[in-house]
């Protein structure tokens, strides 16, 4: 066995800290009974921001407009519970299908050009996308979509007001993603993602398919948005065109940053820490909280991500 395979099979092996953090965070809905509902919005931004790493961290496709698949994923789940069943797991297959599918269709328009026209060419799906969502009658139109009942986890577990059972929903669906995401990054193909990343005339002069990596990892990354999506739906059982605006590209362009990008958990750390500022200065200053986290976002630029999270990487948490 050579270096390069000994280095990817220690990639691949859970350190001892990994499994007792996500046992905590299983253990937060307990715990925090009262705050169930921002656990669950957690986990749903943080889904939907190792979405975005896999395609800006680990193969360097630069997206804003990463929305049009998260709302993609909200409405298809939203309108399989309404008209067909209301199956929460059901409705996610459903929903990552759709989002997936949509991925695949849209990962022929980011082979081409340069970084600022995947720029425009994502913007330009998200907003195609919300203005269907507004002017078709079944989405329910500016009203959104309204009326969405779901029905019991596995048959059993009631989506009540407080939210326990929505939040823990949400960590074993970002528990499953993100460990096929980790799988993912540390085969192979993650790192054949890395090398197009850092020089993609060098990895098509060696024989990478550039084209064809691109494709799937974009259509992998577009399924698991739409996985966030359908969360999110499910457990407020409505789905506005809210999903598709820019501001959730840019607000996830945003903790993905804060976070570290080409590392999963920088995207779970930036959205435990954004979605935590935001409910936290929103309730002191509702009209100013954005000045604070463009001012904390300056200060992370000067100071240094690395330095910030420096304690995290004492217990392996390093960047792929």
């Amino acid at each position: 066995m050579n270096t390069a395979q000994t280095s990817l099979l220690g990639k691949q092996r859970w350190k001892l800290w990994e499994p007792l953090f996500w046992l905590a965070a299983l253990a937060l809905p307990l715990v925090l009974g009262g705050h169930s509902l921002i656990v669950n919005e957690i986990a749903i931004v943080a889904l939907f921001a190792i979405s975005l790493d896999l395609i800006l961290g680990y193969a360097g496709i630069v997206s804003l407009g990463h929305a049009a698949f998260f709302g993609m994923g909200a409405y298809s789940a939203a309108l399989f519970a309404k008209h067909v069943m209301p199956d929460p797991l059901v409705g996610l297959a459903f929903a990552i299908a759709v989002s997936t599918l949509l991925g695949a269709i849209c990962s022929l328009t980011i082979m081409r050009g340069t970084d600022l026209t995947r720029l425009m060419v994502t913007m330009g799906v998200a907003m195609i996308l919300m203005e269907l969502a507004n002017k078709l009658d079944f989405t329910g139109g500016a009203d959104g979509l309204q009326g969405v009942v779901m029905g019991p986890l596995l048959g059993t577990f009631e989506f009540d007001l407080y939210g326990r059972t929505a939040a823990w929903y949400s960590l074993s669906v970002l528990i499953v993603f993100f460990a096929l995401a980790r799988r993912l990054v540390h085969s192979p193909f993650g790192g054949t993602l890395m090398a197009l990343r850092d020089n993609r005339l060098r990895a098509m002069a060696i024989g990478i398919p550039v084209t064809a990596r691109l494709a799937v990892i974009y259509t992998i990354a577009a399924g698991v948005a739409g996985a966030a999506g359908a969360l999110l739906a499910q457990t407020t059982s409505f789905a506005s065109v809210d999903v598709f605006e820019f501001h959730r590209s840019a607000d996830l362009m945003l903790l993905v940053v804060i976070g570290g990008t080409g590392w999963l958990y920088g995207g779970v750390i930036g959205a435990v820490i954004f979605k935590l500022m935001q409910d936290w200065i929103s309730s002191i200053t509702p009209q100013y909280w954005t000045f604070w986290i463009g001012l904390f976002l300056v200060v992370l630029m000067l100071v240094g991500r690395e330095r910030l999270i420096r304690p995290w990487t004492w217990f392996g948490g390093k960047k792929s």
